[in-house]
């Protein structure tokens, strides 16, 4: 959902609904991107992009392809170049950025007309993507028209469907929510990864994953959490890490939280009008989230800053437990010192733990000048042969079951145990990442009010008037 963190990354879910969440049955012109002509000149003389489509030296189609993500890079390299193998006629030329120059590159490039044939695209930008008219559908072209939803886990093909129905991109991956931690620590706690098995949560006392999160925690004079004299005020190991606020959808920080009381972000699967930010469920959880600090038990704002690092927080012992995506498993792996150990998130009032489930596709930008070439390689990459080369990387988890399987497999062979991640989606333990439009505007309006919160200068009842303006972008 993917890292060089993906704020909120990866997709969905439909039918059977439990409790507001689905359950999946397994194997189963951009904002008006007014840049005026000099913006976008310039952008193209430090770049040195090529036009997209353009001829390669050799005679064949060149179609450029951009990612984000530098640990995937070498398994879709690998997927290139068997593509190329099969299609001698065309040759794919990738370029990875950093997640936030990224985007800015991506609108550059679209306004320049000097951007990639073909990106991996997120749930939060494609609406727009679709409303300003880059992207294009994919049943237009005969390699993609056909993408059959059955093929990928279930939900993903159904998350970039448009509202034309139309879809918009072909699913890539997913991710979900588990609980990273250094087994030696728990040991120094006297704990065993057993202990962490079957925790419970709720909004009120915390239930047995705050007991835990407040033994794990470590003062300056190593008295712990949940014994007398325990110093919230100095503390060197937090119970819990912390990734921010959270922004409109908290992925790592609070959707696992919220949606294990039955909250859900809007009134509909995918594309709903209506937010639920006011939703007592979803305050109280944030409440007792950031109600933390203030025990001891999670770093404050100020100090993890304005850019955490969750995976930093672990191994530096800063953080006993974090909350994270499956897309960061490689890079908690990297740890020196620390032996690694997964966890579920606790089981929440409704009876189950619950993961966002978000998921990555791949796109075809309008400007491209290879429509066809690029279409032949979506097709690809959403293909059992890329899905599987990238799943035996054990990066990500692919879209494709054969995909997940494979990656399940490539981590099983480091030592590492992901049933933490799976399960949650073979058991449909999840709630969607919230697709709709006006995302730019939404995130304006709620980060500044959620930053207040995890500060303590904003009370979690300004969530009501923070409600009524995002759902009046609807009106």
């Amino acid at each position: 959902m993917s890292t060089t963190t993906r704020p909120d990354h990866r997709p969905d879910h439909r039918p059977d609904h439990r409790d507001g969440r689905r359950r999946p049955r397994r194997p189963s012109r951009l904002r008006r991107l007014v840049a005026g002509a000099t913006a976008a000149a310039a952008f193209v003389a430090l770049s040195g992009c090529s036009a997209v489509g353009a001829p390669a030296a050799d005679g064949t189609t060149s179609v450029d392809y951009w990612l984000w993500e530098s640990l995937q890079l070498p398994g879709y390299q690998k997927c290139a170049d068997a593509f190329e193998a099969e299609n001698p006629d065309v040759t794919i030329r990738i370029t990875q950025y950093g997640w936030a120059d990224y985007w800015q590159k991506l609108t550059a490039g679209l306004v320049a007309g000097a951007g990639p044939d073909v990106f991996t695209d997120h749930l939060t930008k494609y609406p727009e993507f679709v409303t300003r008219g880059v992207i294009l559908p994919l049943d237009d072209f005969e390699a993609t028209a056909d993408i059959d939803p059955a093929d990928y886990q279930e939900g993903l093909a159904e998350l970039w469907k448009g509202q034309d129905g139309k879809q918009y991109g072909s699913p890539k991956d997913f991710d979900t929510i588990a609980l990273f931690y250094d087994e030696k620590v728990l040991s120094e706690a006297g704990m065993t990864p057993a202990d962490l098995d079957g925790l419970t949560w709720n909004p009120e006392d915390g239930g047995t994953f705050e007991d835990v999160i407040a033994h794990l925690s470590v003062d300056a004079n190593g008295v712990r959490g949940d014994e007398e004299g325990f110093d919230p005020t100095n503390v060197v190991t937090y119970g819990l890490g912390s990734n921010g606020a959270g922004d409109t959808n908290g992925q790592t920080q609070w959707s696992w939280l919220a949606g294990a009381t039955g909250w859900d972000y809007t009134n509909a699967p995918v594309w709903g009008d209506e937010y639920h930010y006011d939703d007592p469920r979803f305050k109280a959880s944030i409440a007792w989230l950031f109600g933390l600090v203030d025990k001891g038990f999670l770093p404050s704002y100020e100090r993890v800053g304005t850019a955490p690092n969750l995976v930093q927080q672990l191994g530096s012992g800063q953080a006993a437990l974090t909350a994270d995506g499956s897309w960061t498993i490689s890079s908690y792996a990297r740890l020196q010192g620390v032996d690694l150990g997964i966890a579920s998130v606790p089981i929440g009032p409704i009876g189950h733990p619950v993961s966002m489930y978000n998921g990555l596709g791949d796109s075809i930008s309008a400007q491209t000048d290879a429509p066809e070439e690029s279409a032949r390689w979506v097709r690809f990459l959403g293909s059992d042969a890329c899905q599987t080369i990238v799943g035996d990387e054990g990066v990500i988890f692919p879209a494709r079951p054969a995909g997940t399987d494979a990656a399940i497999a490539a981590f099983a062979d480091e030592g590492i145990d992901v049933t933490p991640f799976t399960d949650l989606v073979a058991d449909g333990d999840t709630v969607l990442f919230p697709v709709t439009n006006n995302a730019a505007e939404i995130l304006s309006i709620m980060r500044p009010v959620m930053d207040g919160i995890y500060i303590g200068s904003e009370s979690v009842d300004s969530l009501d008037a923070v409600n009524r303006r995002v759902n009046g972008l609807f009106d």
